[in-house]
């Protein structure tokens, strides 16, 4: 019985591409007492697999949270499959701002300690005695009371690009670090004032609503479904949003677009800017924020050293990282003296620019809209000459040949062969095993694949 997912992001992508149905991006989670995660988790498995839901699936003894991908069509099978578990009759299911078919490309289902890592120790205060649930215009009423504090109980990297009007903006790294923090800048406002907090989803102000009453303040209040929520209740309702910027998404997209407010900047030149982006150095992967053209000139890096590294061969990469804790490992998330423009704490509700127009999204299924097939791989480029190199692994490749060079940084590049050279010199066809050179007016990487396009 298949209990993990098997199938490769491009391959689910393919499969995604080929059904042509729609699907939607959602989150939920839910607080409750599970005597055996590793069962409930295996069950989720196996019923959502089945009906092609995909997604990032934490369940502890403590309950579950999830973010998903659910096929449209199977939205009510989906939501039968949560109904048979008591604690999860008629939960809410946060629908996301902006919809993406691609938004999730694997299953996984983890079992965890805790579905939010929060620090606290749960029999200390009672997690049930919960701050009062506002919707979009109660929130925002309470928001217009001199009385009111608000507090955004996200990280600084999501509230950087988006947080409502006046609230406090802790400089973070996770949930953890906040609670404390927050308390002790609030100790003298317990009696008298509002206490209104939000985050993404809700899930984080679920408990840290119930530790601040258990704290002693005595007005607490939480958006209830979280920024989500809030979104979907201000367009139907015809609300004004109160919320400004983008709302950070933990998926591909890395955000939803909630006004056109921008009100963060590109962390290497200081332009206006909200998209973030993951060092392309294996070492690094730093979450940061990074314009058009910066992204271009630096190679989706976030500093000229780590840009330097992806230039070098792959066993020289290799050899720099053995031993150190790197990349995903260290989770640095926009923390880094090389970026020049990173604000975060107290942040300013001034736009620094409007959206113009729709940026465009990464096309998950471009790799696919062309029938192909995988004949080699990068392993080198001459910067001064414009070589690149690469290794033939499977069939020919042959002098008028139109073939497309793809990776995570390169992106999805074609072009036809004109010249080629087998091991120093002129060849018209090289055959699997043959290592070959060719101009190229753009760099690969050691992560880049060569493709014979079949039929475009």
């Amino acid at each position: 019985m298949q209990l993990y997912n098997t199938l490769s992001a491009e391959e689910r992508a393919k499969l995604i591409d080929e059904a042509g149905k729609e699907r939607l991006t959602l989150s939920f989670y839910a607080y409750a007492k599970i005597e055996d995660p590793k069962k409930f988790r295996d069950e989720l498995f196996i019923a959502w697999n089945a009906l092609d839901a995909l997604g990032r699936i934490y369940v502890a003894n403590e309950g579950i949270n999830a973010q998903m991908s659910v096929p449209a069509d199977h939205f009510e099978e989906f939501r039968n499959t949560l109904e048979a578990y008591d604690f999860m009759k008629g939960i809410r299911l946060n629908v996301a701002v902006e919809q993406d078919n691609y938004s999730f490309l694997k299953l996984t289902i983890k079992v965890r300690h805790k579905i939010v890592a929060d620090g606290l120790n749960d029999d200390s205060f009672d997690v049930t005695n919960k701050g009062v649930h506002l919707k979009a215009q109660e929130f925002n009423d309470l928001l217009e009371d001199p009385n009111t504090i608000v507090v955004d109980f996200r990280n600084h990297y999501e509230s950087e690009v988006g947080h409502f009007e006046g609230a406090i903006t802790p400089d973070v790294e996770n949930f953890r670090e906040s609670l404390p923090i927050i308390n002790e800048q609030l100790q003298d406002f317990k009696e008298d004032k509002n206490l209104l907090m939000y985050c993404t989803g809700g899930i984080r102000c679920e408990k840290a609503s119930a530790y601040f009453k258990h704290q002693g303040f005595k007005n607490v209040y939480q958006l209830e479904g979280g920024i989500i929520e809030y979104t979907r209740q201000i367009k139907e309702e015809g609300i004004k949003s109160k919320f400004i910027g983008k709302n950070f998404v933990f998926d591909h997209r890395l955000g939803e677009r909630i006004t056109d407010d921008i009100i963060s900047q590109c962390h290497q030149c200081g332009k206006p800017c909200d998209n973030h982006t993951n060092c392309a150095n294996d070492a690094c992967h730093l979450l940061f924020i990074q314009c058009d053209e910066c992204k271009a000139a630096m190679e989706n890096c976030c500093s000229t050293e780590c840009l330097e590294i992806t230039h070098l061969p792959l066993e020289e990469q290799v050899a720099l990282r053995k031993g150190l804790q790197v990349g995903n490992k260290v989770f640095r998330k926009g923390k880094s003296d090389a970026l020049k423009f990173k604000n975060s704490g107290d942040l300013s509700t001034q736009p620094l620019g409007k959206v113009t127009t729709k940026p465009e999204t990464k096309d998950i299924r471009q790799k696919i809209k062309v029938k192909k097939t995988l004949i080699g791989k990068a392993e080198h480029y001459y910067s001064k000459s414009k070589i690149a190199q690469f290794l033939i692994e499977n069939k020919e490749l042959s002098v008028g040949d139109k073939v497309l060079i793809s990776g995570p940084t390169t992106g999805d590049q074609e072009i036809v062969i004109t010249q080629i050279h087998v091991n120093g010199g002129p060849c018209e066809t090289a055959k699997a095993g043959d290592q070959i050179t060719f101009e190229l007016p753009f760099r690969v990487r050691l992560s880049d694949k060569l493709y014979k396009i079949v039929q475009a």
